[in-house]
């Protein structure tokens, strides 16, 4: 019996002694698991918010475009996510990092007033190519902001001699105008519509995944180019969010130099602010446009406001 009864103390010992083991084990990977996404919620949006300052610089100024390179440690995916809501609207970055072979997953978001970043709903790599170039309006309403993958590779295709030469001047790697014999590359395709992209400079859109995007003027339709469709008409509706508040500054700032001098520049910006405000799509530009090309004409002279 006392054989017996030891044995059985012994089993019970070693039973007890693997549950707690077990419940410290768990509790061990449980606190490891949670420390790990803490910090790797941490460092995405400490990575979102270092993207939003390298973007900084590519305010153009006066400058026609300007253009920089990013690379990250690891495998990362930018999101572009863009709302309408309050004056401006608000851009939104998101950023997911492979971390084990498994994408993070984070709710943080890393939101901007006055940036505009056209690129598809995500990009992904450890490189990217990102460059800017001004939309005016007539007025220069903000610099656009584009990013691409440098695994992702644009071929343009039949473009105009403007295009050919300002993507030789940008210089930047995963873009070409001349030799497309690349096999992977995405093709836009000015004349035709064998390509991927498709571009119809006539009637000013750009036609991708099946949908038409209306653009006016270049830095619109690299936008569309480079954009996730929903993208790019949320961003839109943004900039002429922007035109029509800008517009209203300027009416202000004709009405007090026509009070302080003899300028009187007869602008109809509040024309054009109730334009940009009644755009409901891409589509709807070219309406806009032909107010932005009577208040253009009309800043001709002495008097210019911008």
């Amino acid at each position: 019996m006392k054989n017996k009864r030891g044995y059985l103390q012994i089993s019970f010992a070693w039973l007890f002694a693997i549950i707690v083991g077990g419940i410290i084990l768990f509790l061990a990977i449980f606190l490891s698991t949670k420390l790990i996404r803490t910090e790797q919620t941490s460092i995405s949006a400490q990575t979102g918010k270092e993207i939003g300052v390298l973007l900084n610089p590519l305010e153009t100024g006066f400058e026609v475009w300007k253009t920089t390179s990013l690379s990250l440690p690891t495998e990362t995916r930018i999101y572009n996510k863009c709302n309408n809501n309050g004056i401006f609207g608000r851009q939104i970055i998101q950023i997911s990092q492979k971390s084990f072979d498994k994408w993070t997953e984070t709710d943080i978001d890393i939101g901007f007033s006055n940036k505009y970043i056209f690129s598809e709903e995500y990009v992904e790599g450890k490189n990217f190519y990102i460059f800017s170039k001004p939309f005016e309006f007539p007025f220069k309403v903000s610099d656009l902001i584009y990013i691409t993958s440098a695994s992702e590779k644009y071929c343009f295709i039949d473009a105009p001699s403007h295009i050919k030469e300002e993507i030789s001047v940008l210089n930047q790697k995963n873009l070409f105008a001349e030799d497309c014999s690349d096999s992977e590359s995405i093709k836009i395709c000015f004349q035709g519509e064998n390509c991927e992209i498709n571009i119809d400079s006539y009637s000013q859109y750009v036609e991708k995944d099946g949908k038409r995007l209306y653009f006016e003027g270049d830095a619109l339709m690299y936008a569309a180019v480079f954009s996730e469709p929903d993208v790019y008409e949320c961003q839109v509706k943004r900039l002429m969010q922007r035109v029509k508040n800008l517009a209203l500054l300027y009416k202000d700032k004709a009405n007090f130099i026509s009070q302080k001098s003899d300028c009187q520049s007869n602008l109809d910006l509040l024309k054009l602010s109730n334009f940009a405000d009644a755009l409901e799509s891409s589509k709807d530009l070219s309406s806009v446009s032909f107010i932005v090309d009577e208040v253009k004409e009309q800043n001709k002279g002495v008097c210019k406001l911008w």
